[in-house]
């Protein structure tokens, strides 16, 4: 314990002749020397090189400010002795860098303290824990992983540092990684506020594991725009079956999308699909009975005629017997650039993604059909029917724009037949 304070700690003040402003000056620095490891740190004041004393490490008498930036100089060495000493009194190893930290208004981190990213890290190690137990769907144990860098670019970016502590997350933390989603990252403002929402989760364990009094982050309020959902006509659905493709690659993507057209299954749910997930359902007839990947509801879905031609199509695929799979589904983004493609073949002008055919499927298949809004929302597997009168709402709206057009047609038609 007495070794500590064998430590030798010295402060150089000196200026950096090679960096000389516009206006001629030359920047003061300390250098802090501890058991011959050193660091430099910027005393944020410059001087014009002909008024400095090397030798002393201070301004020339001569120099009309000499005065009041000698007792700065003063002050700052008296300061950094002051933190070296703090830092002995409170943890057992000092090093340069803890007491430049201390000097400049930062948080020395303690022994053994945790820090935000290394709690982080504890928090996906339990999130691939539960999904490798399948008490949490991987899609999100990999959301999780992504959020974790951007975090950690934003830190860089911001603080210009590798990592911060957990006392140092104030809410002000958040407020700016929304804004450098944004700006920086360039994404939505919808999918920006589905990152912070998930960064809240995040502090909350982190407040438990290091005993914070509260999660910093709880005050801020995640509000998201209003989205218009793209969903297709049955027109341009038609335009998609019906559409001859013998690239076996785009014909398999068709499919596949449809599929989901006819099931309200999202990508991620289509990917996972696999021959145990059939079953005979209240009907005698052929059902998927598993559970949704993003609300984790376990449901039963009937399939629809033109969804089990597509299941029977591809029963003997290769891809599917050598990763008894359902249905051949590419990787995301290989699906969503040959859905592109495939629009062009089509004619379609709507950028085809996979959460268009979710939507056509809820607007389109079943709530234009006449299914009732509960079924739909059995159907869809969600969990608020507050989220299926979106859809309710959506097709509401385009039976209004008919009969607008139709009325208009009816009144040309009478301007037309009135006698003139």
């Amino acid at each position: 314990m007495t070794m500590k304070f064998l430590q030798h700690f010295t402060v150089h003040i000196f200026v950096k002749k090679n960096k000389v402003n516009q206006a001629g000056l030359v920047p003061i620095y300390a250098r802090l020397f501890l058991d011959g490891v050193r660091t430099e740190c910027y005393l944020k004041k410059n001087i014009a090189l002909e008024h400095w004393d090397i030798a002393k490490g201070k301004a020339k008498r001569t120099f009309h400010g000499s005065y009041v930036l000698n007792e700065y100089i003063d002050m700052v060495k008296g300061e950094l002795n002051k933190h070296f000493n703090m830092m002995l009194a409170s943890h057992e190893e000092v090093t340069v860098e803890m007491v430049k930290t201390s000097f400049q208004g930062e948080k020395v981190r303690k022994e053994n303290e945790k820090s935000f990213l290394d709690v982080f890290r504890i928090f996906l190690h339990m999130q691939e824990e539960k999904a490798a137990a399948q008490l949490k769907k991987k899609g999100r144990h990999k959301r999780f992983k992504v959020l974790y860098g951007k975090v950690q670019a934003f830190i860089r970016h911001k603080f210009e540092k590798e990592d911060l502590l957990p006392s140092e997350m104030k809410l002000n933390f958040i407020v700016a990684f929304e804004h450098y989603l944004q700006t920086v990252g360039g994404i939505s403002h919808n999918t920006a506020m589905k990152c912070a929402k998930d960064l809240k989760q995040v502090m909350n364990f982190v407040a438990i594991e290091v005993d914070l009094h509260h999660n910093p982050f709880q005050s801020f309020k995640c509000s998201y725009k209003k989205v218009k959902r793209k969903y297709l006509t049955q027109a341009e659905l038609d335009a998609i079956e019906n559409k001859e493709i013998s690239i076996s690659r785009l014909d398999e993507v068709r499919d596949c999308f449809v599929f989901c057209c006819y099931t309200g299954y999202s990508y991620q749910d289509v990917e996972a699909l696999s021959p145990t997930d059939l079953g005979i359902g209240i009907d005698k007839k052929l059902w998927i009975l598993r559970d949704r990947g993003k609300t984790g509801n376990v449901e039963n879905v009937p399939l629809l005629s033109k969804a089990l031609a597509i299941l029977k199509k591809y029963k003997d695929h290769p891809y599917c017997k050598k990763f008894n799979k359902l249905l051949p589904v590419n990787s995301n983004v290989r699906y969503n650039a040959y859905l592109k493609e495939i629009a062009d073949l089509c004619g379609i002008t709507k950028l085809l993604t996979t959460h268009v055919a979710r939507h056509t499927c809820a607007t389109t298949i079943l709530l234009s059909n006449g299914v009732p809004i509960e079924t739909t929302m059995e159907f869809l597997g969600h969990n608020d029917i507050r989220t299926t009168r979106i859809y309710a709402k959506i097709v509401q709206q385009k039976l209004s724009e008919d009969m607008e057009d139709l009325q208009a047609r009816l009144d040309n038609r009478l301007v037309n037949e009135a006698p003139h």
